[in-house]
């Protein structure tokens, strides 16, 4: 464990602090179509352009997820690119049917999955403290707590992909069993769900469907 003391904790937690004053100085909140294009307009996609995406574009992906929040910054998600037609095809054997099709014809896809063994990590991710204890031994906490943080994680993927101008197309109708045999055989991994990435082509959307109203979905207690 590499945990800051003394004065290079105090300089880093000044820094740290004037760099979030210095983030919100310059962009005090997103404008209206920054937020249309990563949630309130953005659609879930099922045809893709055959336009490729670049590599360094889903590294980028990757930078922007990685810094957001999880609980200890455990940081369980991993994520595995489908790009070649064998690895596709091992990943359609999987897959419903009616999504097959949606899988082949995108660009990528990716495995969303966690490490049910993301605490062994924590002594890097979370030096300042040995949390280990609260998993070692563990598993249902483990896989509850990687699972939910995980999760998490895949959502700020999806608004990353959009937010650099990539459109997503989540899919959950596959056998997460078949996927882990195919890839993840002896590995501490587990899936959660697949996303497809790439260009879409519009012309596959249908009208958007409703949401529940503020007053529905929430209330003040």
């Amino acid at each position: 464990m590499t945990a800051l003391t003394g004065d290079a904790l105090a300089e880093a937690r000044a820094y740290a602090q004037q760099a979030v004053r210095d983030v919100r100085a310059a962009c005090p909140r997103l404008d209206d179509a920054a937020i249309d294009l990563i949630l309130r307009d953005a659609r879930s996609h099922y045809a893709w352009t055959d336009r490729p995406v670049p590599r360094d574009l889903l590294e980028t992906i990757y930078d922007i997820t990685a810094a957001g929040p999880t609980s200890m910054n455990c940081c369980p998600a991993r994520f595995i690119f489908v790009e070649s037609p064998e690895a596709k095809t091992r990943l359609a054997k999987s897959l419903k049917a009616k999504n097959i099709d949606k899988m082949m014809s995108a660009p990528v896809t990716v495995i969303i999955a966690h490490d049910l063994e993301f605490w062994k990590d924590l002594t890097f991710l979370f030096p300042h403290e040995d949390r280990r204890p609260h998993f070692e031994g563990k598993p249902e906490h483990s896989e509850i707590t990687a699972f939910r943080n995980g999760t998490l994680q895949a959502a700020y993927f999806m608004i990353a992909a959009r937010a650099v101008g990539l459109d997503t197309g989540a899919m959950s109708g596959f056998s997460n069993e078949i996927v882990d045999a195919e890839f993840f055989e002896g590995t501490t991994l587990r899936s959660n769900f697949l996303c497809n990435l790439g260009y879409a082509d519009e012309t596959a959307l249908f009208q958007k469907l409703p949401r529940f109203p503020f007053d529905t979905a929430c209330k003040f207690v």
